[in-house]
């Protein structure tokens, strides 16, 4: 099993910066990438960054050049740096990964951003 736990969401004002991170436990190597979702409100969950264990990462196309998305050197916290949020961005963050041999997956309980002046 692995845990995820996500920090760092709060209150910020349009074109402010706020940075997320998530930590993994638990039987943390049999996880690959980390990734994070957002689900705004009344509407469905949708992808934002993932980060391999490499280092490789990918973005949607509404955070990409706004987001960055890494890993610590331990590869157990991924973290998400927003910049230049907008109204948009407004939504309850979820960190997520894959056991990548039993392919269970796992989410964390979530964090919520609010974008507002």
């Amino acid at each position: 099993q692995v845990q995820l736990v996500e920090s760092g969401g709060g209150l910020v004002q349009p074109g402010g910066s706020l940075r997320l991170s998530c930590s993994a436990s638990g039987s943390t190597f049999r996880i690959g990438a980390m990734d994070w979702y957002r689900q705004p409100p009344g509407k469905q969950r949708e992808f934002v960054a993932a980060v391999t264990k490499p280092g490789n990462t990918n973005y949607a196309d509404s955070v990409r050049g706004r987001f960055t998305i890494s890993r610590d050197n331990t590869g157990n916290t991924a973290y998400l740096q927003m910049n230049d949020v907008q109204p948009g961005d407004t939504a309850v963050y979820y960190c997520h990964s894959q056991d990548y041999i039993s392919l269970q997956h796992y989410w964390g309980q979530g964090t919520q951003v609010t974008v507002s002046s």
